[in-house]
């Protein structure tokens, strides 16, 4: 569960969001206190989840929390979105990084930019069916294959962080002590910038979703959302501290492939090559995490009847949603052939966050109704914890609205549609005319 919860935090958005925040940010301190700020919310998010999925310790997290304390709508809302961006866009988004940072580590240069392009695609594709195919076959052996990538990337990262340390020669002069901040000119661009930290740190709620099926859901599942989200804390930190001393702040604005720009400054261009290869493969425990956990929720969703049957079907042989896990495989390869990276960060991180806002929330209903009272695990700090949590997560909704209005204004449509959607169904579920 812990391993779910780092594969998937840790995919596309540590590697190409951190250039792209140094050119929103005065100084390299801001960096730092950004992704420390985040880190912080995501913690604060791991907790209130925490209380969530022992009370109602059922597969499906939002889905499940959102139906009992609201509305059922709420909860066919949160599937709908799951099921449209929450899970299908992130595995084209990680494979579509893992194809290429893969070409960038290998030499392309007599291969032709369409050709390029194509093969990315092909890759990029053949990815998302291979690791659909693990996962249909059980959670048994896709757990096997998704904890050892899980050790594979924490140990990559570790590798990375101290050989760039003790190896390389890095700059701690890059490295500014000047808080100064202008509120009136900067202050959104904090809001953008902490917008784009959070969407790295998506996946803080992970275990979550697969209550339902670990061991003493009391005590593994608050210890595997805790635990999860502090290593990979611990790890944004000292990877941004490697790309901050590795270049000069300037150098690094706006440069999306951070990653393999500093570790060709202070390694060489060998060196930088094999790292992005490495990138590659760490990216593929993300698109497993995200595989093993959205059919969960179709699952979830079908056993309420507010989906299709199928979708509740378990196989036979291998005990897994499998035509779910198919039908996620399929709406994902649809991102991959048809969309890009850049606006799909922003649209993925505005349509993620309204219902994990609604779920801490949620947490202020179920004291009230003693929901689960008896398993629960008390959120440390209460009523605090969840407050600070929904102010932080509202000022970067704002935020969001502000600088990127067309994305942010895409996932609330995509949100609304869902509701004339939701009963539409339940008129047609209760003629029989679907099944």
């Amino acid at each position: 569960a812990t391993g779910i919860v780092v594969a998937n935090m840790i995919g596309s958005g540590i590697f190409i969001t951190s250039g792209i925040i140094t050119g929103m940010l005065p100084n390299s301190l801001w960096v730092i206190l950004c992704w420390g700020a985040g880190g912080l919310l995501a913690l604060l998010g791991a907790l209130c989840y925490s209380e969530l999925a022992t009370r109602m310790p059922f597969e499906g997290g939002e889905y499940v929390y959102l139906s009992k304390l609201y509305h059922p709508i709420f909860g066919f809302l949160t599937g709908w979105i799951s099921f449209i961006v929450g899970f299908s866009a992130p595995i084209a988004a990680s494979a579509i990084g893992f194809s290429e940072y893969f070409f960038a580590g290998i030499d392309v240069d007599n291969i032709s930019g369409n050709n390029i392009f194509i093969l990315k695609k092909a890759i990029s594709i053949v990815i998302v069916i291979v690791f659909t195919a693990i996962h249909y076959q059980g959670i048994r052996k896709g757990a096997t294959i998704q904890n050892f990538l899980v050790v594979l990337k924490i140990v990559t990262i570790l590798s990375i962080v101290i050989i760039g340390f003790t190896l390389g020669d890095p700059n701690w002069e890059n490295i500014s002590f000047n808080f100064t901040y202008s509120f009136k000119s900067e202050e959104i661009a904090i809001g953008t910038a902490m917008m784009l930290v959070m969407f790295s740190y998506s996946g803080w709620n992970a275990s979550a979703y697969i209550a339902g099926e670990i061991k003493n859901p009391k005590k593994n599942i608050t210890r595997s959302l805790v635990l999860g989200t502090v290593i990979v804390i611990l790890l944004y930190l000292g990877i941004n501290l490697f790309f901050l001393t590795a270049l000069p702040f300037q150098e690094l604005k706006n440069s999306i492939a951070i990653g393999e720009a500093s570790s060709v400054e202070l390694f060489g261009v060998w060196t930088g090559n094999i790292i992005s290869l490495i990138i590659a493969v760490i990216l593929l425990s993300s698109i497993s995490a995200f595989i093993i956990i959205g059919p969960r929720i179709y699952y979830a969703m079908a056993k309420d009847n507010l989906f299709f049957s199928f979708a509740g079907k378990i196989h036979r042989k291998y005990e897994v949603p499998s035509l779910s896990i198919l039908c996620q495989g399929m709406l994902a390869l649809i991102f991959v052939v048809f969309s890009s990276l850049e606006q799909l960060l922003i649209y993925l991180y505005y349509a993620l966050n309204i219902f994990p806002f609604l779920a801490v929330m949620g947490i202020f209903i179920a004291r009230k109704r003693k929901i689960g009272e008896e398993n629960a695990y008390k959120v440390i700090g209460y009523p605090v914890t969840p407050v600070i949590f929904l102010a932080g997560t509202l000022y970067l909704a704002i935020a969001a609205f502000i600088n990127r209005p067309v994305e942010s204004s895409a996932a609330i449509i995509t949100v609304l549609i869902g509701i004339p959607i939701y009963y539409l169904w339940i008129k047609v579920r209760k003629t029989g005319l679907v099944n």
